[in-house]
């Protein structure tokens, strides 16, 4: 087990920056003084005890604004992030656990890192240079989120950038759930003072391997009130990729012109979902990934919007698709932050990606990743009001 022990770090971030540790102490401040007006804090606390002895932190970023992102160090979870409404309250718009232990027990990749590969590989299995690797079957059959202990499950080590971004590091040791290659990856979450969580992911490997790293958050622009259906979608795509019914991708990419999944106009989230439509039935709502408009730069892709609260989320990313996923297999079962029971399409996920299945689609923008090649990409969240 880590013990805390008295330290002092010096951050060279306009004037009068600090990190300090009360030795015994279960909680650290990082502060910036970017004038005599303004001041910008990052505070650490103790989060929990994982089983085998490694203590999880949580650090609390807070921009000028008061917008908060807290983050812990298992799983790079975001358990926390709190902007206001129109009226200027604040409230957390995202699910998760109070407790560690919530985390450890059961849950559907709330706020994590999701990897070696997110979304689905079908049969968990797929060919590098003429050798299979076998993956973990976790779900329906098909591998999914990078298998058993994907990187949502792992320990992850943190250490403050400045008081506004945080980097976690990652070893993914060769084979390590079937993957080859040692995989070194890194996160920065940085909260910007125009109200953006920006998201960078970087990876190498000393092996040839595949590669696709998500963000996990369930977003709910109430505050988790209640369930989604009315919160107004956009995704700037004219495609998306249809699946089958284990949400394999099957066939052509398909036009989302004349369908349900037409989102490229602003369109309440269950307007449609319960149409007689063959995908809708195999997602059981949707869990889908579409094809973003645009190449590789930073492009929109989606943008979200609340009416009561007047929230909005605006979501830029480098990366070519978007799995827009509408929490259907919440089903009330699990008990949330403050006591909120977690009901049916209570939250729902705006994953930037690429396509499930890619590894085993040499039509679709590689995942490939060799040695001496770097793997980065971009997202952010951007936070507003209407």
């Amino acid at each position: 087990m880590r013990s805390l022990i008295q330290t002092t770090i010096v951050f060279t971030l306009l004037a009068g920056t600090f990190f300090s540790c009360g030795s015994g102490s279960k909680t650290t401040e990082v502060t910036a003084d970017a004038n005599a007006n303004d001041s910008i804090a990052m505070q650490m606390d103790f989060f929990g005890t994982t089983p085998d002895g490694q203590e999880v932190h949580k650090y609390v970023m807070k921009n000028k604004n008061g917008l908060e992102v807290h983050v812990i160090n298992y799983g790079a979870i975001i358990t926390h992030l709190k902007t206001p409404d129109s009226s200027g309250e604040f409230d957390d718009i995202v699910l998760g656990y109070d407790e560690l232990q919530g985390y450890l027990k059961s849950s559907p990749y709330f706020g994590a890192i999701v990897g070696r590969y997110g979304n689905r590989i079908a049969k968990g299995k797929f060919t590098l240079d003429g050798t299979t690797y076998s993956l973990a079957e976790n779900n329906n059959g098909q591998h999914l989120h990078g298998g058993v202990k994907g990187f949502d499950k792992v320990y992850w080590n943190i250490e403050p950038v400045s008081p506004a971004k945080l980097k976690l590091t990652y070893r993914s040791k060769d084979m390590e759930e079937g993957y080859p290659g040692n995989l070194d990856v890194t996160v920065y979450y940085t909260l910007t003072d125009d109200n953006a969580l920006e998201i960078e992911y970087e990876a190498t490997t000393d092996k040839k391997t595949v590669v696709n790293l998500t963000q996990h958050t369930y977003f709910n622009l109430t505050g988790a009130k209640r369930d989604i259906l009315d919160h107004v979608l956009t995704i700037y795509a004219d495609r998306y990729v249809p699946v089958d019914k284990v949400l394999i991708p099957v066939g052509d990419l398909k036009p989302v012109n004349g369908t349900p999944f037409d989102f490229t106009n602003p369109t309440p989230v269950g307007q449609r979902i319960n149409d007689d439509h063959e995908q809708l039935k195999v997602g059981g709502g949707y869990d889908h990934c579409w094809v973003l408009n645009g190449q590789d730069s930073l492009k929109t892709a989606a943008s979200l919007y609340e009416p009561t609260s007047g929230r909005y989320i605006e979501v830029l990313t480098t990366e070519p698709g978007i799995q827009f996923y509408s929490g259907n297999f919440l089903d009330g079962t699990i008990t949330g932050k403050g006591g909120v029971t977690y009901s049916h399409r209570y939250g729902l996920c705006l994953e930037t990606e690429h396509f499930p299945d890619s590894p085993n689609r040499p039509e679709y923008p590689t995942v490939v990743l060799n040695p001496g090649e770097v793997y980065k990409t971009t997202t952010i969240y951007r936070f507003g009001t209407r």
